[in-house]
């Protein structure tokens, strides 16, 4: 890890995080979870909030994907996502939903401010981010996809979108 350069928990480096807090809404998948956190952890995300009844640490099912990044990446439960989303919006974070909505903007032209706070709501795999989450957020982001699907798994979604994230913000 010294000659990869990674930040370790317990470092300076490993307190100063992307303002970017990740939200998931009603997520099934145990698997998805712990692929959240494994991005979390890549792209040094400030938080991640697990709402309704997305499954949570410790279990080994998530521990098998997250590899240890559930101890690396700060994360809270909220039963109730517009409690979680209201409590983000009081401190100041922009609220994005990452879901094909009528009016949502693709991912390439989202814009964002260095140090501005955003948090991102991934929804379950089957329906989506639920209307009461819609309903608390900014706009919607979407990823432009060019196959008959049009869909992706919630986790490589989150590495998108994280990716791009802080591709921008390090330029």
């Amino acid at each position: 890890m010294t000659e990869l350069n990674r930040a370790q928990p317990g470092d300076p480096a490993a307190a100063s995080r992307f303002p970017v807090q990740v939200v998931l809404d009603d997520v099934r998948s145990m698997h998805n979870v712990g692929s959240t956190f494994r991005s979390g952890d890549a792209f040094h995300v400030q938080g991640i909030t697990l709402c309704g009844y997305t499954p949570r640490p410790p279990h080994r099912d998530i521990h098998k994907t997250a590899l240890g990044a559930t101890e690396t990446v700060p994360w809270i439960y909220e039963e109730q996502i517009t409690t979680a989303l209201e409590r983000l919006k009081a401190d100041g974070y922009r609220i994005w939903a990452v879901e094909q909505l009528h009016n949502s903007t693709s991912l390439q032209d989202i814009a964002f401010a260095t140090d501005e706070k955003v948090a991102l709501v991934f929804g379950n795999e089957v329906s989506g981010v639920s209307e009461a989450a819609l309903s608390l957020c900014d706009g919607g982001i979407e990823i432009p996809q060019w196959g008959a699907k049009h869909s992706l798994n919630i986790s490589v979604t989150v590495g998108i979108v994280l990716w791009e994230i802080a591709r921008r913000r390090l330029v």
